[in-house]
């Protein structure tokens, strides 16, 4: 049984419309399939979805990307990796099984693959806390990261949340420095790291394991430093305004380009990437590729220096600094004037002197 979206009614009535025509033995006088009408429903829904898909509101946005059929990350790993070796277990607490992580080969190569998982129905939902980390699962990254960077494995992470557990054993297990610990993991690898967000990217959650050489993003997911509920509440007290709190966030794949926020697009199948599974592996599978072969020729220290550049660029090529020139640190860089001019201020005296020839050029000024 499929599963709309509220904006899809229009789409669902001609698809069951068409389910019917293609059995007419379950309709009172119809004996044989009528494929005119049939081609010409199905041409109608394909310009429903192609009029619906291309103006969504970054709320609609939000309900896709947490599509209950969706691809989820198991399906990609099955799909995208041969001979993949699920590992379990951080060596602190136990295991966690909101996150799937295994070495893989991916066109004979080998590679370290995570994917958080949501599950597919109820009990593997349950069973996956609904895709939500709690400390062991980060700590569980973190020890597999560490391996394959001893031994020059490319890393390459399926990112689906709604956030970190914020549940009470995560917090007293130490959740917020797992995740802490994630990310200058993550920063600090030699090897190409690649984090493909195939639904939510909510939260601390999301970045602990996307802070890598390459972000990229499913055309319909979304990767926000909290939900739209979540923003609403806080800001207007009314979870009810989504919708503003979704436009105000700039959480759809296409505000995150233009920010450089992320790094590329992965373009999905008219109606999202579960109308087209076959499709979307294509899709995913070549942007891994093209993505793996640009670190090729490139020594660790290369790769790390990317990383850490690809982040510090971030937001500075909006009057931050004149020039990008040094990545390296984030202050501002001043001119000679303003140095002169900090040097004067900071001097009590030399703040006299540069009082008195102030008042002493205004008056001249006056006179003249």
């Amino acid at each position: 049984m499929k599963n709309y979206l509220n904006f899809e009614s229009d789409i669902k009535n001609l698809e069951e419309k068409l389910e019917k025509l293609k059995d007419p033995y379950n309709e009172d006088g119809l004996s044989e399939v009528n494929t005119k009408k049939i081609s010409e429903i199905q041409k109608e829904i394909d310009n429903k979805l192609t009029e619906v898909y291309s103006n969504l509101d970054p709320w609609q946005t939000t309900l896709v990307a947490r599509h209950e059929d969706r691809p989820k990350a198991k399906f990609f790993i099955e799909n995208l990796f041969d001979n993949f070796i699920a590992l379990s277990g951080d060596r602190y607490y136990g295991e966690d099984k909101s996150v799937l992580v295994g070495f893989a080969k991916f066109n004979e190569k080998s590679v370290l693959v995570i994917g958080q998982e949501k599950g597919d129905d109820l009990e593997s939902r349950m069973e996956r806390n609904f895709g939500m980390m709690r400390p062991e699962g980060y700590r569980k990254t973190i020890r597999l990261m560490k391996l394959a960077n001893k031994f020059n494995i490319p890393i390459i992470s399926f990112i689906d949340t709604p956030g970190a557990y914020p549940g009470v054993g995560a917090e007293e297990r130490g959740q917020a420095e797992a995740i802490a610990k994630s990310i200058e993991c993550c920063m600090s690898l030699n090897v190409p790291t690649i984090s493909i967000i195939i639904g939510e990217g909510g939260s601390g959650g999301a970045i602990a394991l996307a802070s890598s050489n390459k972000v990229i993003m499913l055309e319909n997911a979304i990767y926000s430093v909290i939900s739209p509920e979540g923003c609403a509440t806080i800001l207007w007290r009314d979870p009810k305004k989504m919708l503003d709190a979704a436009k105000a966030m700039k959480l759809s794949s296409k505000d995150l380009l233009e920010l450089k926020v992320i790094d590329e697009i992965i373009p999905e199948p008219v109606g999202g990437a579960h109308r087209d599974r076959d499709l979307i592996l294509l899709n995913v599978k070549n942007s891994i590729e093209n993505s793996l072969n640009e670190y090729l020729n490139m020594n660790g220290d290369e790769v790390l220096n990317h990383r850490k550049n690809k982040f510090l660029t971030i937001g500075r090529t909006k009057g931050f600094i004149n020039h990008l020139d040094d990545l390296s640190t984030l202050s501002m860089k001043k001119d000679k004037i303003n140095i002169l001019i900090e040097k004067i201020l900071k001097s009590k005296k030399n703040l006299g002197i540069f009082l008195v020839v102030i008042i002493l050029i205004s008056l001249l000024l006056s006179f003249s």
